[in-house]
């Protein structure tokens, strides 16, 4: 038997998102506008939200940052011209 799960909605993604923060002891350590970023770029899916979480907050502790917020998304997500694309070199 082959069960998918089922993909969480925005509104679940955020409600999970609030109390990992919570939970975490920071609540107010994501703004809000970047929590709905990472919502809607999670594809309904828990593991993509946290991962996607997971990497900004490591960043963030690296720089020092008190507050996470969509510019440091744009700056850890964001294509760069500059790196080689994976898919270029899997070609050959």
């Amino acid at each position: 038997m082959n069960v998918r799960p089922e993909h969480a909605s925005a509104e679940e993604l955020l409600a999970c998102l609030d109390h990992v923060l919570a939970a975490a002891g920071n609540a107010s350590l994501m703004t809000p506008s970047l929590r709905h970023t990472l919502c809607d770029h999670a594809a309904g899916n828990y593991r993509i939200l946290t991962t996607l979480a997971a990497e900004l907050l490591a960043v963030a502790a690296q720089r020092e940052l008190p507050l996470l917020d969509e510019k440091l998304y744009l700056e850890v997500f964001a294509p760069s011209d500059r790196a080689p694309s994976r898919r270029a070199g899997a070609s050959r």
